[in-house]
């Protein structure tokens, strides 16, 4: 059996130590766990969107787990589709390469084909969105007949495949509806995320979305009013044996329950006109 753990949602900076503190017991639970592979589904840094330091640090910190990680970006890490301070861009995907690979990428198992994608890119219309979506179509093309696993940093939905534009906290329609489309058809088994800072695993159409808890930091109602899951600290593991395979979020109880919303203004502060 191949034993992958999923972790999430670090935030983690030289400078700024907000969430520091559960680096130390994530670790420790990790190293108990005896996974073969650790992947990381983004906001890896507090903000290396714009610092060179943070990806640095974080490399370092990766690299200190004894373990293969693999790694896709979050929004704090490479900047999203549009946005007025940090749009995603070659800058922001070349400091990203530099230090921890490349973006999307693709691990095989026995009987799995594991893809990670990097989320930022999708609405974007950058020349690198339509090499990923080419680049996807190959590794699917190519699979051989493994079962599909996907992981990616924003869930391509939060309540309904159908829903309208939920803004920052996942796939624009657009782009999700081609997405979406390629799970049909080809069947993806899962598609793992993070970014919300919940946990959450359900099935829609066949397909299971897994929302892998953040390591970091939990975030207030008044942020997330009614949004489905829970507040959770924790990880994701997984096993695949063959074609099969099992996962399950795991609540670690030796990390320190952070809330952003105390801190905020601190960590992310506003942005001077």
């Amino acid at each position: 059996m191949h034993r992958v753990v999923q972790i999430s949602d670090t935030h983690l900076s030289p400078t700024k130590q907000h969430f520091a503190c559960n680096w130390e017991p994530l670790t420790g639970w990790l190293a108990a766990q005896q996974p073969d592979l650790v992947i990381h589904t983004g906001d890896v840094t507090v903000d290396g969107a714009d610092l060179d330091d943070d990806f640095a640090h974080c490399n370092a910190l990766l690299r200190s787990l004894d373990v293969p990680v693999l790694s896709i970006p979050g929004n704090h890490d490479v900047g999203e589709a549009y946005h007025p301070h940090q749009p995603v861009n070659e800058e922001r995907l070349s400091r990203w390469r530099e230090h921890l690979g490349e973006d999307f990428w693709v691990r095989d198992l026995e009987g799995w084909r594991l893809i990670g994608l990097n989320s930022m890119l999708f609405g974007s219309d950058e020349a690198e969105e339509k090499r990923q979506l080419a680049w996807l179509d190959r590794q699917i093309a190519e699979s051989d007949g493994r079962c599909l696993g996907w992981f990616l940093h924003r869930p391509l939905f939060i309540e309904s495949p159908t829903e309208g534009d939920k803004g920052y906290w996942s796939v624009p329609p657009r782009p999700r509806a081609h997405l979406l489309d390629l799970v049909r058809k080809h069947q993806v088994a899962f598609v793992a995320s993070g970014h919300l800072h919940r946990a959450h695993d359900f099935a829609v159409d066949g397909t299971r979305y897994i929302w892998g808890p953040s390591a970091g930091f939990v975030v207030g109602p008044e942020m997330q009013a009614g949004m489905a899951g829970s507040a959770t600290l924790g990880a994701v593991t997984y096993g695949f044996e063959g074609r099969d395979y099992t996962a399950k979020i795991q609540e670690i109880t030796a990390l320190k329950t952070l809330w952003i919303d105390d801190v905020i203004h601190e960590v992310y502060p506003p942005h001077v006109a």
